[in-house]
This record gives structure tokens, C-alpha cells and sequence, in this order.
């Protein structure tokens, strides 16, 4: 019995003494259980637990303000309205008349603005007697560039004597432009009507 206890206190004294620490007994532990796993990648096996600090986060794009386009400036510049008279067609000034006589007056004119006449543009008296005319008449419509023949009917005053009527073009505004033009005759009381 001695000699048994004997050679067991032997090899106590034999056997070094291993001292390890919390860490390196964990340590120890995990090599020798993955070991005996036979080296298995536990992390595809559904029950593995990967803490959320350690999963990767997905990248997000800030979207770049994007800037509204700016409206193009429109450099078409406003059309301008201009008649020229170019000659009396009928009637030339002072010719002599009748009382009461009918005149129908021709003109020829050229659109020698930018903008075209349309049907809401007007003729009107702005000065001297209508003699029996409208004081409103239409303008007929004409293209800019355009020339145009403008008739008008009048009635020659009873009075002896120099008489006229002056006309101006109106835009759909009703505001003037271009050159006045004019009809001017010469009433005789002793003239019979027809003749000229």
C-alpha cells in the first residue's frame, strides 16, 4: 500500500503543472470543438448567429439635387405696322364735281410693315367731312410687304368749293399708323351731274 502511494506521488512530482487563464482555457476549448467538428464551416449552418453589428451594410447613393432648366429667351421682337401711300388710283386731287355726285374713290397703298393686316384692322376718318362715307370702313387684309387698291365710296357736298377727307389706317387696337391719305375735289353747282 505505501509502495502504491509512493509511485503515484512520483508522478504527480513528474507531470509539469499547465496554468492557464479565463482566455486561453476558452481558447483551448474552441480548437479542440472545431477539431472535433472535423472543420466544418458553422457559419452555414442556419443556426449560426451572427450579431447585427458585425452585418455589412448595404451602400446608399445620395441622389444629386438636379436643376431646373431655365426657360430660353425669345428674342422675336413685336411686328410693326406701317402703310405707305404710293398714288391716287381715281379722282386726283381737286378734280371738279357735281353736287351730290358719287365718287368712288381707289387708292394704292403698300403694307410696308412686319406685321400682317388682318380682318379686325380698320380705316377711319380723321379729318375733313366723311362726305356721305362710314366713318369705319374695313382695311382689307393684306400681307406685309403686300400692295392694295382701297375703295371708297363718297358723295359730293351741295357746297361750291374745295372739299376733302382724310383716312388713316387702325390697328386691332384702334391705334393709328402708317400715312394718312386723303380725297380732294372741287364742287361746281353749274356742273351736271355725269359730267366731268
Amino acid at each position: 500500500m505505501k509502495t502504491k502511494n509512493l509511485s503515484i506521488s512520483k508522478m504527480r512530482k513528474n507531470t509539469p503543472k499547465i496554468n492557464l487563464s479565463g482566455i486561453q482555457f476558452f481558447t483551448l476549448l474552441t480548437i479542440i470543438l472545431l477539431s472535433a467538428c472535423g472543420g466544418q464551416d458553422v457559419r452555414n449552418d442556419p443556426g449560426y448567429f451572427i450579431p447585427p453589428t458585425l452585418a455589412a451594410k448595404p451602400a446608399t447613393a445620395t441622389p444629386l439635387p438636379t436643376a431646373t432648366p431655365e426657360p430660353e429667351p425669345t428674342n422675336e421682337a413685336p411686328c410693326i405696322n406701317d402703310l405707305r401711300f404710293i398714288s391716287d388710283v381715281t379722282y386726283p386731287d381737286d378734280t371738279v364735281v357735281a353736287p351730290n355726285q358719287e365718287i368712288e374713290k381707289v387708292w394704292l397703298v403698300q403694307n410696308n410693315g412686319t406685321c400682317n393686316w388682318e380682318a379686325d384692322y380698320t380705316l377711319r376718318n380723321v379729318g375733313g367731312s366723311p362726305m356721305g362715307a362710314s366713318t369705319i370702313q374695313a382695311l382689307y387684309p393684306v400681307r406685309s410687304g403686300g400692295e392694295y387698291e382701297i375703295t371708297i365710296t363718297f358723295y359730293a357736298p351741295t357746297d361750291a368749293g374745295a372739299h376733302n377727307s382724310n383716312w388713316q389706317a387702325h390697328d386691332p387696337e384702334g391705334e393709328p399708323f402708317g400715312q394718312a391719305f386723303y380725297i380732294q375735289i372741287v364742287v361746281d353747282p353749274d356742273l351736271v351731274q355725269g359730267e366731268d
